[in-house]
């Protein structure tokens, strides 16, 4: 194996070669709208270490099982290999790393992002309880299928990750470990490695303008019941960069890729005490360079106020997206919200108000969760307004309160009962290594329920989403996201390399810093 001086301490330790794997997102209608930006921000770093990388990105693949395998024919000296996955995600990714020891069986294999993060969180939460539950169990599935598991911040784990000393798990979600990244760290990192994707191929535009997604900071400090990694410090913890350095992302895109449309990808814009500052210089930068952008991000409801609302047109928002989840008053208290009906409402009215269109998210299968509540949100949606909504059913992933803080009843299914009222959550068993349990898909019957409560079942939540849906979607003359068909990996008897929107390699493209 090939290794290299790398400056990062001097270390011997490391291959020249690496593999990154975005994997195939099966849930969603349409995987080709925003391209995987952590693992990226990995390969960056990597790259400017003097590492040679290659991306296989599989987003919208259909036959990626077939894929990976061509791979590992056509390079059998690539031995190190790093996948990031969601936990819907997850079930292909599985997949993609049996398909890999069974072609490659001395490979490393390593995983990272939100799946890794949230279950190591879960984990962690067990051991610190006593308890030998739902997380021990998951966190032994991954150990099964990977050599090390990076939790939480992973640009600079991954040195670690990759080396010969490394540890089954790399936990870098601790606001201790010198690999948690901070505000100055995150600003000084290079951006994503967008050069080791097919940009192009990704559709996604803000009012007809061709766009693509960056993340300006990270971490959501609320503790909402149904919402990942509240038990994780990567995912609760606000960094932010510098606005100079979040407009100069922008900025490189636009120079760089013709980007004139710009989604950011943080939990809640207006967490960021700087948020203002940041509008008024996208709004200058604009002004500077002479063009106009279009942007689109989501907002906490109840931080919201016509101030952000104004610098937020002004810097060229003409949509933003908000969490409302439900409009039900009870459910809101009950799912620890942090904003009532009424602040919602007022939410919608500030931004109709300065011209900014909201998309509002939905979901029901709370605890409490009843006929009578989900009419409510219908209610609320037909009252209020919005120019777009979606309306999920809850799946209890690992790292949610929903998950974290269930326990088993005498009939075999986990219960989550809320602090507030002693509302219950009822939850079936889920293998998140083999069960992809939707919270998006086909509105013709795509949608799957794990959960369920004394007033509703599993089935009466699917039929009822459905249904609310559809009558909504009716009276607001709001249209269906249709989605796009899956591309098809091809290939020839190994006679021709992969298509450059399967993969790419640090050899084979100019490098941006």
């Amino acid at each position: 194996m090939n290794e290299i001086e790398l400056s990062l301490g001097g270390r011997r330790d490391l291959p020249m070669r690496i593999c990154l794997i975005i994997p195939p997102s099966l849930f969603l209608m349409d995987e080709r709208v925003f391209i995987s930006l952590g693992i990226l921000k990995v390969a960056a770093v990597l790259e400017i270490s003097g590492l040679q990388v290659e991306v296989i990105d599989l987003s919208g693949v259909k036959n990626y099982e077939e894929a990976i395998y061509d791979y590992c024919i056509r390079r059998p000296e690539i031995k190190w290999f790093g996948i990031t996955s969601t936990t819907p995600q997850f079930p292909a990714t599985t997949k993609i790393v049996k398909t890999i020891r069974r072609n490659a069986p001395d490979a490393k294999i390593i995983i990272g992002g939100p799946h890794a993060t949230l279950v190591n969180a879960a984990y962690k939460l067990e051991k610190r309880l006593g308890k030998n539950g739902r997380a021990v169990k998951a966190i032994a599935r991954l150990q099964s299928l990977f050599d090390v598991i990076v939790a939480g911040d992973g640009e600079e784990a991954i040195f670690q990750a990759f080396g010969q000393s490394a540890g089954a798990i790399v936990d870098a979600d601790n606001t201790a470990s010198p690999l948690f990244l901070t505000n100055r760290r995150l600003t000084e990192l290079p951006f994503p490695a967008r050069h080791l994707v097919d940009l192009e191929s990704y559709h996604y535009s803000i009012d007809g303008v061709p766009a693509t997604s960056l993340i300006a900071q990270l971490g959501c400090p609320f503790g909402c019941g149904f919402c990942g990694g509240r038990e994780s410090s990567a995912l609760r913890k606000i960094r932010t960069r510098t606005s100079e350095n979040i407009v100069s992302e922008i900025v490189h895109l636009h120079h760089t890729y013709g980007m004139n449309g710009f989604m950011l990808y943080d939990d809640e814009l207006n967490v960021n005490r700087d948020m203002v500052t940041l509008m008024r210089l996208i709004a200058k930068t604009q002004q500077d360079l002479d063009v106009e952008w279009r942007l689109r991000g989501f907002i906490k409801s109840h931080l919201f106020t016509d101030e952000q609302a104004d610098v937020m047109y002004a810097a060229g928002f003409r949509w933003i997206l908000v969490g409302f989840e439900s409009g039900s008053p009870e459910i809101l208290e009950t799912i620890n919200k942090r904003a009532t009906r009424e602040e919602n409402t007022r939410c919608l009215e500030i931004a109709h108000k300065h011209g900014l269109k909201v998309k509002a998210l939905m979901s029901i299968g709370h605890p409490g969760e009843s006929p009578e509540t989900i009419q409510a949100s219908k209610d609320w949606l037909i009252q209020n307004r919005p120019d777009d909504f979606d309306v999920s059913i809850i799946t209890p992933y690992p790292g949610t309160p929903y998950f974290d803080h269930a326990v088993m009843n005498k009939d075999g299914f986990w219960v989550y009962t809320s602090p507030k009222n002693g509302d219950q959550l009822l939850q079936v068993e889920v293998d998140y290594a083999e069960v992809e349990s939707y919270y998006k898909g086909d509105p013709n019957g795509g949608y799957r329920s794990c959960v369920f409560t004394k007033d509703i079942s599993a089935d009466g939540l699917v039929s009822a989403r459905n249904t609310l849906e559809k009558e909504v979607r009716e009276i607001l003359e709001v249209p269906y996201n249709v989605g796009a068909p899956s591309i098809q990996y091809e290939h020839s008897m190994g006679q021709h390399g992969f298509p450059s929107n399967i993969l790419r390699t640090t050899d084979e493209v100019q490098c941006v810093p």
